[in-house]
């Protein structure tokens, strides 16, 4: 069910037209509008792209990502309708874009002509490459920057071509990024008086950020980052290991006295002194024989005897879960970490809850995503 707190809302008052098209400017726009900005989707006749992501017909990627958003059409082709967008502004705080570089300037509504109509006007622009540099107008999908970052390339197994991830991390992350710095933008006109500003907000560079010191790690040491598997680069045991029953179990023993613990509970007490394993440095050098010896151990037991046998040691270990796995999970439904919000054409949608959680404002998940349109009483 939704959430039933009626207090008001920590964003409400600012207002957010949401230009953008697929995940990364959905992202964004979903944590202001999950914490009660108004945000109003921006669509062509036929939609937001993201409405065409279906699984067996069903537009449930749209249902998630467009909640809380109202929908109107404009083509921006459109003298009038441009016109009907600039009439938009004065009441607006922020405007969302993601058409390739060059494109809001091509419709005629640069960042100048923006800020004419409302000089205080937040302007978020999302791309691949950023505003500026050599690769400004390269196409900028996510794909591109996840393996342009040095992501694909350290991420797999070592015996494996480089993996890129299954789901659009470099468009969530750059969203989650955006969303910060959206607001701090707008903090500026809000409590400094201060005024508007374009926001350059590319793919590449979030994910970039969220890669550790790769950079200085080989300015300093000469190092590449590994393919690793499940593997840590900086900690071990750390993997994830087969369970008698064809279940996984994950272990993570980062700090000394949790490797410690490990050996303890494999009934290895004794390599506590071993040099091969005695501190996480000689862990790391002989990482294939500690996780031969742990893995001998876990595929031995089951994962619901694994994760009872190890917890008595308080090992940090837990299991690999599937989806339905996931939503029967007792901490997750009394956490209630995702909800079902009431849908008119479904009935209901399964979704992740609003996150973060604030103690006294928290926000709330209010609609599913709006049909194609539905406020167009906004614009008429």
């Amino acid at each position: 069910m939704t959430q039933k707190n009626e207090t008001r809302l920590p964003l409400a008052g600012i207002r957010v037209l949401d230009l953008s098209r697929l995940m990364a400017g959905n992202m964004l726009t979903l944590q202001l509008a999950d914490f009660g900005a108004e945000v109003i989707k921006v669509e062509s006749a036929q939609g937001d792209t993201l409405r065409d992501w279906k699984n067996d017909g069903k537009a449930l990627w749209w249902k998630v990502y467009g909640r809380n958003k109202k929908s109107i059409c404009l083509d921006l082709k459109s003298e009038t309708d441009r016109g009907k967008l600039l009439r938009l502004l004065p009441e607006a705080d922020v405007v969302v874009e993601s058409f390739r570089h060059g494109g809001m300037e091509a419709f005629g509504l640069g960042p100048e002509v923006l800020h004419a109509a409302n000089p205080k006007l937040v302007i978020v622009r999302i791309s691949g490459w950023g505003q500026t540099g050599p690769y400004a107008e390269r196409p900028g999908f996510g794909t591109l920057l996840e393996a342009f970052s040095g992501f694909a390339e350290r991420n797999g197994f070592p015996d494996k071509p480089p993996a890129l991830p299954n789901l659009g991390l470099a468009d969530m992350i750059a969203g989650l990024s955006g969303a910060f710095a959206t607001l701090a933008a707008v903090r500026e006109v809000e409590v400094n008086g201060g005024q508007g500003q374009v926001v350059d907000l590319s793919l590449l560079e979030p994910m970039i950020g969220v890669l550790g010191p790769d950079a200085a790690i080989f300015q300093h040491t000469g190092r590449r980052p590994r393919r690793l598997g499940n593997r840590a680069e900086n900690a071990a045991p750390r993997n994830a290991y087969a369970c008698k029953d064809g279940q996984w179990m994950v272990m993570s023993g980062s700090t000394q006295r949790m490797a410690e613990r490990v050996f303890d509970a494999i009934g290895r007490g004794e390599l506590k002194a071993d040099a091969r394993f005695r501190d996480n440095t000689a862990r790391i050098a002989n990482i294939e024989e500690l996780d031969r010896l742990i893995g001998d151990f876990v595929r031995g037991r089951t994962l619901e005897e694994n994760l009872a046998h190890f917890g008595e040691f308080e090992v940090t270990v837990g299991p690999v879960l599937n989806v339905d796995q996931l939503m029967q999970d007792r901490h997750v439904r009394e956490r209630q970490v995702l909800v079902d919000v009431p849908d008119p054409e479904f009935g209901s949608v399964t979704m992740h809850n609003v996150t973060p959680r604030l103690s006294r404002t928290p926000g709330r998940i209010r609609t599913t995503a709006p049909s194609i349109g539905q406020d167009q009483k906004l614009v008429e």
